[in-house]
Order: structure tokens, then sequence, then C-alpha cells
């Protein structure tokens, strides 16, 4: 059940946003959504379209309700904590994941986190990726950790988590970091690419993953 917003305290952020990516990762449409919130498909489209939208509370609740959330994740009010704060869910179901669905799931493009033994520790770091031609690519710049890993196996990890179901997946790729430096291969990956990094900047040095290893994990409720 969603939790409710004591008054006063309305989420804040780019509301529209978060309904239509909660809406997306649901796969419901406008009118899907309309039906189960007992809205109009309409004033769902104004909600997603513009980020100044002030529903009331007792909106929000029937939409989070029929997003399977709560008003708070609606909101961002968990932008800065960790995914994971759910409970377990009454019975949870774990299966390991075959090669097939990884690459489905990995097919999904986002952020993920790389693994890079340097010669001071283990680091993990985040990067926005894409999957072309069967391998992990991301763009970087000159002297940042995720290089220190070019010419070593490194390992490469992407999850999908909701709190408010207490289910996801994770997947992990095991493989040989290399920097691609070919100019027709880079400008194969430049006009492939999912979505650009998020830190911005410039950042045009391209490293390739390749998939030795899939391994990956589900956890839902019956």
């Amino acid at each position: 059940m969603a939790e409710q917003t004591p008054p006063g305290r309305l989420p804040q952020g780019d509301l529209g946003r978060r309904i239509e990516q909660r809406r997306r990762d649901l796969g419901l449409t406008v009118e899907e959504l309309a039906f189960r919130a007992a809205m109009a498909p309409a004033y769902i489209e104004h909600l997603e379209r513009h980020s100044t939208a002030a529903p009331e509370a007792g909106t929000l609740l029937r939409l989070a309700g029929a997003l399977r959330t709560s008003v708070t994740e609606l909101g961002g009010g968990h932008v800065d904590l960790p995914a994971g704060l759910g409970h377990a869910a009454r019975a949870p179901r774990f299966t390991e994941l075959g090669e097939e669905d990884c690459r489905r799931l990995l097919s999904t493009h986002g952020v993920g986190r790389i693994a890079v033994s340097t010669d001071a520790a283990p680091v993990v770091v985040p990067v926005n990726y894409s999957v072309i031609d069967d391998a992990i690519v991301f763009r970087t710049q000159a002297g940042t950790v995720s290089l220190q890993g070019l010419g070593r196996e490194v390992a490469f990890e992407v999850d999908r988590l909701d709190d408010a179901l207490s289910q996801g997946w994770s997947v992990v790729v095991h493989g040989t970091a290399e920097q691609v430096t070919d100019p027709d291969a880079v400008r194969h990956l430049a006009e492939h690419a999912y979505s650009a990094p998020w830190a911005g900047g410039e950042r045009d040095v391209w490293v390739r993953v390749g998939m030795s290893a899939l391994t990956g994990r589900r956890i839902d409720t019956w």
C-alpha cells in the first residue's frame, strides 16, 4: 500500500518524469494508468509533461497505488538513499538467470558499475553504458579509475531494484577491458550508443568489455 505524505510535505522534484518512468517500467500505457488511478488520460499526460504540476495529496496517493510505489518514491524523496531499503517480501523467490535473460536485461542499457583492480585496492565506479556488438561499451576521459582496468579482466554489474515491491535483479559480466582507438570503430560506437555520459564534459575515450562470462539473479514474489 502506498504510504501517505503528511500535509505540507508534498514531494519535490520532477514528478512528471518519475511518473512517466515508473509507468514505462511497468509497461503501462497512459490509458492503462489512467484506468488504474481512475483519472482522465489527459490529466496523466499533463502531469508527465509539466514538471511544475502540483497535484493534491489524494491524487498522489491514487497515482502511487496505481504505479505500485509510494508517494515518497514518486516525489524523489529517496534520490539520495541507496536502493534496497524495502523490507523482505512475505514469499520471496530467488532464481538464477540464464544467459539469454542476462543479455536481455543488459540490453536495456543505463547505468552500471565497473569493478577494477588497481595498484592500491579494488575500486568500483558507475558508468553510463550501452550494449553494442555483444559487448559493454562506455565513454570516459583520460586519467579516470576505470582506465586502470585496460588489458585486465574486470567485472561489470547492472541491476534494477524496486523498494516498493522488494524485488529486483542483478547481472554481472566478466571480460577483458580494451580501449577502442580505431576511428571507424569509434564512429560506429558513437552512432549506436544509447546515451551520453551523465557526468558530461569531454569524455572521448571509448572502452569495450567483452562478455566472456555472464551471471544473473532475480528476486521477486510468488
